[in-house]
Parts: structure tokens; C-alpha cells; sequence
């Protein structure tokens, strides 16, 4: 199978998977905070660690194409952060934009170190 068609693949998985995670946590709370996608991020980090460690301790290559960059490459999205960030401080909520690109980054960092170690584990 080629990389392309693995990366397709990944990606019809994880874009809608993207959408309806989005919409379940969006409705979950009333706030100006953008979860939804604070949550897609940290999970495909997380996601993308376990898969880096499984590839690194043996696992097949084609893995990081389909998970790696297929479905956490359409579940997560910088572009939304970024924006959402920016409209956050535009609107006033300067507190809330900051909060939402440290905590971001970090859980993003986090989900990810501690997915490598538990995907080096699981190998």
C-alpha cells in the first residue's frame, strides 16, 4: 500500500473524528475557552507519542504513515489553535488566550512524552 493511500486513509478517519469530538466537548460547557480543540490536540499528541514509541521499539513503519500522519495529522490542528488564540485576545479575553496557548502547549508536549513511554512500554 502506498504512503499516500495510507495517509488518505488516516485522514478520513481522523478528520470526522475531529469534527464530532469537537462538537461533544463544545456542548459540554457554556465558555469562550475552545476545548474542543485544546482536547483534539492533546489527544492526537498523546496519540502520536504512543505510535512513535511502538515504531521506534519495532513496530512497522507504515504505522506513523496511517496514524502518525493520516488520522493525527487530520485530529489535530495548529491553525485552529493559532486562530482561536488570536480571536480570544482580539475579543478581550487575554487571560483566556494566554491560558489556551500555555496549557496547549503543554499538554500537547506532555500527552506526547508520556505516549512515547507508554508506546516503548506496550512494544
Amino acid at each position: 500500500m502506498t504512503a499516500a493511500l495510507l495517509v488518505v486513509l488516516g485522514g478520513a478517519v481522523g478528520a470526522p473524528l475531529r469534527y464530532v469530538t469537537d462538537l461533544v466537548v463544545s456542548s459540554l460547557h457554556d465558555t469562550v475557552f475552545p476545548w474542543g480543540t485544546w482536547v483534539v490536540n492533546a489527544a492526537g499528541s498523546l496519540v502520536l507519542g504512543i505510535v512513535a514509541g511502538l515504531v521506534t521499539a519495532g513496530a512497522p513503519p507504515w504505522l506513523a504513515t496511517l496514524v502518525g500522519t493520516g488520522i493525527c495529522g487530520a485530529l489535530t490542528t495548529f491553525s485552529s489553535f493559532g486562530y482561536e488564540a488570536v480571536r480570544l485576545a482580539e475579543d478581550g479575553a487575554v487571560g483566556a488566550a494566554a491560558l489556551n496557548v500555555v496549557s496547549s502547549l503543554a499538554a500537547g508536549l506532555l500527552a506526547c512524552g508520556a505516549g512515547y513511554a507508554l508506546g516503548i512500554a506496550m512494544a
